[in-house]
């Protein structure tokens, strides 16, 4: 594949095709906005097994929203949890492939009272659409979605082929993908791999990320004795493994915020001065950091800004803890065990495997005799470097640019997406992850939302990309 210089992508102003299709995605937004809010009524919460059905649900939806737009292949694939949604535009003419990832599932809405409309609703108020999985990752799919069908109803036809591959199951780590990808692989062979399902830098400011932080999720348990015990009868005597595993939480980091887990740190990737530098022009303050975070005062690893210490340096958090009684009044219980949810966010060259074994390690040299400590892994998600100079990366930029009238930022982001190595180890091709949630949309959390003026420049950024990429053969 030949490097196609940006001055020919830039030549694409004013092409007939793309410019009706600009033209109809303008004339067409309010019943965009009108399918998306279809698309968030269905509550796909994948982790929730009572949900199962509103997956399955949901990926019919895309199914027959897909058929609408004319793929010449849709089909839902059942996976040993939820299933994956797969399509495809094949022209006769010899074009590139670009394939596009997404996911439509989300995560729970709990604690449902603190949102101010339901979340399965989609509510428009101001420039945004609340809903859970407006911005993660919906309302991002759906924008490509949307600017297929902007070529398809104006030229008949897309600039590239395309191929989608939709997840059910990535809020889950996406356990099925890389089994999917590796038996079916000539489905979905691609010259170009694009992913969005990570922020910008606000409203009007695009970034193009190249580095995700790896991860790994998992259960610390506390065991004590055999069953929970009252607390008169046996409080003093009974060494309380809710008590014991707050004693090794706290053991975790130090006092100035570093993780204090022997070994922790030794593979750490130095940073490059001259990166650091970059990221302190392109990436946001620490200002707008705490901002974004509703903080006033922040924590954390010492030396680095606060945003090298979410995209350049690893971290280690507590999701949440549990153990005995927890409930609406009084009950006098020494519980019989405790059990916490941990994350480790890592960057290169941590392994997910070498970190759970630190873990596992740190907890039985400090656990007392008096209980039992067990460490299991849920997900284990290695860090992702992109290929700075892969042909994509200047005709996103290009697109980004046409799309949001400004050049966009290169970036690490804190989070991870296990798809993205999955999708580079298996097609060899490294993806373009080009997002357009804004640091504030509350992914994750209540009254979750998407940006509407980001939403349309996400549309018009697709529809640029697609006929820059066709332009390299």
């Amino acid at each position: 594949m030949r490097r196609v210089p940006v001055d020919r992508v830039m030549s694409l102003v004013g092409t007939p095709a793309v410019e009706a299709a600009l033209a109809y995605a303008r004339r067409h937004r309010e019943r965009f906005l009108d399918e998306l809010a279809d698309f968030v009524r269905f509550p796909s919460v994948s982790s929730d097994p009572r949900h199962a059905d509103d997956v399955m649900a949901c990926a019919r939806w895309l199914t027959g929203h897909l058929g609408g737009l004319g793929a010449s292949e849709v089909r839902i694939i059942p996976t040993a949890r939820h299933p994956i949604v797969h399509a495809a535009w094949r022209p006769a003419k010899a074009k590139p492939t670009v394939l596009i990832y997404g996911h439509y599932d989300v995560v729970s809405a709990d604690p449902l009272q603190a949102w101010r409309s339901p979340p399965f609703v989609a509510t428009r108020r101001g420039e945004s659409l609340y809903g859970r999985g407006t911005s993660d990752d919906k309302g991002q799919l759906f924008a490509h979605l949307k600017a297929l069908e902007a070529f398809l109803r104006t030229s008949g036809t897309l600039p590239t082929h395309v191929v989608c591959l939709f997840d059910g199951d990535e809020e889950l780590g996406s356990p099925s993908l890389g089994m999917l990808l590796a038996s079916q692989r000539h489905a979905f062979e691609a010259d170009f791999v694009v992913v969005s399902d990570t922020p910008i830098l606000g409203p009007g400011r695009p970034a193009l990320t190249y580095a995700l932080r790896g991860l790994l999720s998992l259960e610390a348990r506390v065991a004590g004795p055999r069953n929970d015990l009252h607390s008169g009868q046996f409080g003093g005597v009974v060494h309380n493994p809710a008590q014991v595993l707050c004693d090794l939480v706290s053991s975790l980091h130090d006092a100035s915020g570093r993780v204090a887990v022997a070994g922790f740190y030794d593979r750490v990737r130095p940073a490059r001065e001259a990166e650091r530098a970059s990221m302190v022009r392109m990436g946001p303050t620490d200002y707008q950091v705490r901002l974004d975070a509703g903080i006033d005062e922040a924590w954390g690893e010492p030396g680095y800004t606060l945003f090298e210490r979410i995209t350049l340096r690893p971290a280690l958090s507590v999701n949440g803890l549990a153990g005995g009684h927890a409930g609406p009044g009084p009950k006098t219980v020494i519980p019989s065990s405790a059990r916490t949810k941990l994350s480790v966010r890592l960057v290169p060259d941590q392994e997910p495997e070498e970190i759970a074994d630190l873990l596992q390690e740190h907890f039985e040299r400090l656990a007392p005799t008096t209980v039992r400590v067990d460490v299991t892994t849920d997900t284990a998600v290695r860090p992702f470097l992109a290929d700075p100079d892969q042909p994509g990366v200047r005709v996103a930029r290009e697109a980004y640019r046409r799309g949001f009238g400004t050049v966009p930022a290169f970036l690490r982001a804190g989070g991870s997406i296990p798809a993205v190595g999955m999708l580079q180890e298996a097609l060899g091709r490294s993806p373009l992850l080009m997002g357009f949630a804004l640091p504030d949309d509350g992914m994750h959390g209540p009254n979750e939302r998407l940006h509407l003026p980001t939403f349309w420049s996400a549309i018009e950024t697709s529809i640029w990309l697609l006929a820059g990429l066709a332009r390299i053969m």
